[in-house]
C-alpha cells in the first residue's frame, strides 16, 4: 500500500480536525472574506455611508450562500436555484440606494467577476508612488 507524501517527501496522517483547527479555519475564512469585501469596496464609487451599508448587504449575502450550501438537498438542481433566487432577490433594496454602475458590479462581483488582483496591484502602485513622493 502506497503512503500519500507531502512535498517533502514525509508522510501524511491523516487526522480529524481539532476544536481549535476548526476555530483557526472559520477566523481565517472571516478575515479573508473582510479583505476581499473591503478590496471590492474601492473599486465602488458611493460615499462611505452607502459603502458601509453594502459592506453590511455583502456579509449577510455570503453568510445566506454559506448556509444555503450547507443544506442538504435532494438534487443539485435545487441547490443552483437556491442560489440564483439569493443572488436576484438579496440585494433589490439596494438598488434604490446606490448608483446603477455600482449596482453592475455588484452583480459581477457575486457572479465570480471581480478581479481582485487588480485592486491589489493598484493599491501597491499608489502605496508606491506616495513613498516616492515623501521620499523626494
Amino acid at each position: 500500500y502506497a503512503q500519500r507524501r507531502d512535498r517533502m517527501g514525509n508522510p501524511v496522517v491523516n487526522r480529524e480536525p481539532t476544536e481549535q483547527d476548526i476555530e483557526n479555519y472559520k477566523r481565517k475564512v472571516e478575515e479573508r472574506k473582510a479583505e476581499y469585501i473591503a478590496n471590492f469596496l474601492t473599486t465602488l464609487e458611493a460615499d462611505d455611508f452607502q459603502k458601509e451599508i453594502i459592506k453590511q448587504y455583502l456579509n449577510s449575502y455570503f453568510d445566506a450562500k454559506t448556509e444555503l450550501f450547507k443544506v442538504k438537498y435532494e438534487r443539485s438542481f435545487d441547490r443552483e436555484e437556491a442560489v440564483k433566487k439569493l443572488d436576484n432577490t438579496h440585494f433589490k433594496e439596494l438598488e434604490e440606494l446606490i448608483s446603477e454602475n455600482d449596482m453592475t458590479k455588484i452583480k459581477e462581483m457575486i457572479q465570480g467577476d471581480f478581479d481582485e488582483k487588480e485592486v491589489k496591484k493598484e493599491k501597491k502602485k499608489k502605496r508606491k508612488k506616495r513613498k516616492k513622493d515623501k521620499g523626494e
